[in-house]
């Protein structure tokens, strides 16, 4: 909020007027005792959130310091800034991360470490939820032109890659996939984020309909250099009995069906010995 001169008529005339993030001004009217009330809890409320976010960015700097002196964390630091960016954008509730990178928020929960080969990979899965998807493009075209678009903003060295559209790839040779369920009856296909030249094309995953109703589990995470994000993920015991289920398909590579087991096991094991109330 703001004093705004009045015409140049009343030149010593003030009239009150908020504004929003986007630029919109809106008058509240001229000033009076009312409106100076107004405006002063408006300015007291501003100074004690001004203290409040500095308190807590000075508290975050501590604790990322304290994480990297105790060596909490392991995840690529790439990871976490991706998480944070969906999350300052307000996309985060439109995915769910799935795959091998779940695993961290099971073990981050759960207070253990599993084995490091277990968690070993250079891709990162996101599920797009299709039924929320005029929200999503709503909110999309309000932080960037599009999905490959709010990655750049993370790595500019993102590209989609010709061959595989729903992958986008770094200059070190990370990847972030995104996929969808199988298409339902209301389901447009196929489907891309948006109308940019170059911007992922989704794809349809077997059985991701069981991720997509699966409960949600959140954890917050921490990247080898101190820095944390909140992952959402699926729920531990979805997690064990599709991997069960990708183990057991014919088409898929021996080595991917080993680890399956083996990642299915794991979390199992949290499930009993550390999760009981999940």
């Amino acid at each position: 909020m703001y004093w705004h001169a009045g015409p140049a008529s009343a030149p010593d005339a003030k009239y009150l007027v908020r504004t929003t993030p986007a630029g919109a001004e809106t008058s509240l009217g001229p000033r009076t005792p009312e409106n100076v009330a107004i405006y002063e809890r408006f300015t007291q409320r501003k100074r004690e959130s001004a203290e409040r976010v500095s308190g807590l960015k000075a508290a975050l700097a501590q604790l990322q310091r304290l994480n990297r002196a105790l060596r909490v964390g392991r995840v690529d630091p790439l990871v976490v800034v991706l998480l944070a960016r969906l999350a300052s954008t307000r996309l985060s509730p439109h995915f769910r991360v799935v795959g091998t990178h779940a695993l961290y928020a099971f073990e981050a929960t759960a207070g253990v470490r599993l084995d490091s080969d277990m968690l070993a990979t250079r891709d990162m899965d996101l599920q797009w939820d299709t039924r929320k998807r005029i929200l999503f493009s709503t909110q999309l075209a309000k932080v960037d032109s599009s999905m490959l678009g709010v990655l750049k903003k993370v790595d500019d060295t993102f590209r989609i890659r010709k061959s595989q559209k729903y992958t986008a790839v770094n200059k070190d040779g990370f990847e972030v996939d995104i996929i969808r369920r199988e298409r339902a009856s209301d389901d447009p296909h196929p489907i891309k984020l948006s109308d940019e030249d170059e911007d992922f094309w989704v794809v349809q995953a077997r059985r991701a309909n069981v991720l997509l109703d699966s409960p949600g589990f959140s954890a917050v995470i921490v990247a080898s250099n101190g820095t944390m994000a909140r992952m959402n993920t699926v729920h531990p015991a979805t997690f064990v009995a599709f991997k069960r289920w990708m183990a057991k398909q014919p088409d898929r590579d021996a080595l991917k069906r080993r680890r399956d087991v083996l990642q299915a096991d794991a979390v199992q094991e949290l499930l009993e010995r550390y999760l009981p109330q999940s």
